[in-house]
């Protein structure tokens, strides 16, 4: 009962924090543009220092060493989201704006703010090694690809003239994937940046700032669109299903093959799959937001996976005592 309720309240601060962006948003706290400013302000700087730093203190060469056969696993199972999301997408006809979303919605998770914590009551601290090796999968799958197919799926671009589709080297290389690629370099060559202490807490204030702002945004968002907006269309039951059932049941299949052909660790394969199950990403309406995307749809989708994890942690111990 107590990892259970520690996993709850972990759902409850995000519940709590959107809850505050949308009652000072009704209450006239934010400007029209305080939303526009804060989503920009989560893309450009502080996810970049946020990812900076995590890859920094979370990870060490020797560790990206050991963890490359792990790391195969987790990449399968990222590869086939990628490839069932797409064929849904086909199927389903998702329209433009919210394709990249619908996909990302999926494939990637909220590690660090649902599924770090959610890891440690389940598990305890032993478990954050075998954490990093989602947290790495996820982190390059996310920065590296899926906020591509958000930029890419911008409806806006259609209506570009012929002859003006130029590179946009914003989109091809985002802040969030340049903070992570400069931080592999300062990892490899082992340059101790964060050891100087003004720019290791600044870097680290600035990064901390991602989740609250991204939750405050949410509340904003929702506020804007009114609770009415909380929907559950099919695009939105179809994401809920394939975050919560299919992403989980994925990796539970692989673990079970990695467990029989290979010396796996019962534990890397429990955080596995309790991490591939947790809610979408927080900034998915900041993303969505930067691309012109179906802002609302991502609200959506981000507010409901977050309250129907309550339902899900259960589930989840239950799933994976018998692994």
């Amino acid at each position: 009962m107590g990892v259970l309720w520690s996993s709850i309240q972990s759902v409850l601060v995000v519940v709590l924090i959107m809850a505050l962006g949308y009652i000072l948003r009704n209450t006239g706290w934010f400007a029209d543009s305080f939303g526009g400013n804060i989503a920009k302000f989560i893309k450009n700087i502080a996810l970049p220092a946020s990812i900076f730093v995590s890859v920094l203190t979370k990870l060490t060469r020797d560790k990206l060493i050991s963890f490359s056969s792990y790391l195969l696993w987790g990449l399968i199972s990222v590869v086939i989201g990628y490839l069932i999301s797409f064929l849904l997408v086909k199927i389903l006809r998702v329209r433009a704006g919210r394709r990249g979303i619908f996909i990302n919605a999926i494939v990637n998770a909220n590690t660090i703010f649902i599924g770090l914590p959610l890891n440690i009551a389940l598990f305890g601290e032993n478990s954050m090694t075998y954490f990093l090796v989602y947290y790495i999968i996820n982190t390059v799958s996310t920065w590296a690809f899926g906020v591509f197919l958000i930029s890419n799926d911008d409806p806006t671009k259609q209506s570009c003239p012929a002859g003006k589709n130029r590179i946009n080297w914003k989109q091809v290389l985002p802040m969030p994937l340049v903070g992570f690629l400069v931080a592999l370099v300062f990892l490899i060559l082992n340059i101790p940046i964060l050891h100087v202490d003004f720019i290791a807490q600044s870097l680290t204030y600035v990064g901390n700032l991602v989740t609250p702002l991204s939750l405050i945004y949410i509340g904003i968002v929702l506020a804007d669109a009114g609770l009415k907006s909380i929907k559950f269309d099919r695009d939105t039951v179809v994401v809920l299903l394939g975050r919560f059932v299919l992403s989980p049941a994925v990796m539970v299949i692989l673990m079970l093959v990695a467990t029989r052909d290979a010396n796996v660790p019962a534990m890397l394969s429990q955080t596995m799959i309790v991490q591939s199950a947790t809610p979408m990403l927080a900034v998915l309406p900041v993303l969505a937001a930067d691309s012109h995307g179906d802002v609302k749809y991502a609200t959506n989708i981000v507010t409901t996976s977050t309250v129907l994890f309550i339902i899900v942690v259960p589930i989840l111990m239950t799933i994976v005592q018998y692994i």
